[in-house]
Formats: C-alpha cells, sequence, structure tokens
C-alpha cells in the first residue's frame, strides 16, 4: 500500500525550478558565445528570477520567502543540528534550502545583470567585466554542487526522494517531530 501524500510544491513553483535548471545547463552550453542564444537564454533565466521572486510573495504557503526564508541564526542552528545528526524534516524548504534559494535566485540575477552589462557601451571592450561575469557564473557553478549535494543528503537522511517531491510536488505527509 502506497503512503498518502499531500502537494507542497505547487505548480509555479515546480515549472519555475526546473525551468531554471534548464536555463542554467543551456546558459552553461552556450557560454562560448558572445551573443545569440546564450543572451537570450540569460534574459530568460532573469525573467524566471523575477517571476519567482513574484510568486515568493504571492505563492502558495510551501512557495512564500516568509514560510521558508530564516534569519541567520536559525539557519547556523539547524546546520549545527544537520552535523549532530539530528536535523528536523522540514515540508518546504528548511532553512538551509531557504538560503540556497536565495543565494542560487541572487547568483542568477548577477550573471543577467552582468551579462546585460557586457553589451552596454560603458563596458563594452574591458576585460573586468568579462572576469567577473565568469567568477559568477563559476560561484553558481558551486552553489549548484552544494545545493544539489543538500538535497541528495537531506533525501537520505530523512528517506525522502526530494527530486521526485520536487516533480510531483507532492510529500509524506508530516509525522511527530517534522516541521512545517
Amino acid at each position: 500500500m502506497s503512503q498518502p501524500s499531500q502537494t507542497i510544491w505547487d505548480a509555479p513553483v515546480r515549472l519555475l525550478h526546473w525551468g531554471l535548471v534548464a536555463s542554467i545547463v543551456a546558459a552553461w552550453v552556450t557560454s562560448e558565445q558572445v551573443e545569440g542564444w546564450h543572451e537570450v537564454i540569460g534574459y530568460a533565466s532573469a525573467a524566471i528570477v523575477a517571476a519567482r521572486l513574484l510568486w515568493g510573495f504571492a505563492g502558495n504557503r510551501y512557495a512564500r520567502f516568509s514560510h521558508f526564508v530564516r534569519a541567520p541564526g536559525p539557519t547556523v542552528a539547524y546546520l549545527r543540528a544537520v552535523a549532530q545528526g539530528r536535523a528536523a524534516r522540514h515540508l518546504g524548504h528548511n532553512p538551509l534550502g531557504g538560503a540556497m534559494v536565495l543565494a542560487l535566485l541572487s547568483c542568477v540575477a548577477l550573471l543577467a545583470v552582468s551579462g546585460w552589462a557586457l553589451g552596454t557601451d560603458l563596458l563594452w571592450g574591458y576585460a573586468w567585466p568579462v572576469r567577473l561575469h565568469v567568477a559568477i557564473a563559476w560561484t553558481l557553478v558551486g552553489l549548484v554542487v552544494l545545493h544539489v549535494s543538500g538535497v541528495v543528503f537531506t533525501s537520505l537522511q530523512h528517506r525522502e526522494n526530494l527530486v521526485l517531491a520536487m516533480i510531483t510536488g507532492k510529500k509524506k505527509p508530516p509525522v511527530q517531530g517534522d516541521q512545517d
């Protein structure tokens, strides 16, 4: 008998998440292009970030930043609990996941702005803006590695397939000790 589940992540959150994943992969694949598809993908990524920011204030409870973004103190306390093997399961994003959402969205936004700025008359032809854009891109790669590692670790820790949950939107219902 399958375990009952409940919808946590709504369709907009999931579509924006996977759309951002696709745009990041596509931007990486086209990173040798100065214009063309790389530029279009950069604007698409910026639009996805803007939509996710709006949905972070207007979406369902698990989509809202107010539900999962925590102050540094509780986030560090959660990190300590993870290190001690006693981190509570969260139905939505845990505090570290919330911090990662902000970091990833910020990094993609910075990439989009720096990419746009490369084409302006003010910065055209200078090397430092290109180096900055590349450094931000590599920062994004590092954040993605941390994010995927956190998803795998948390999935194993709580015996829950978080990748599948981000596809279906469904997670097993809470049990005693879980955080909403």
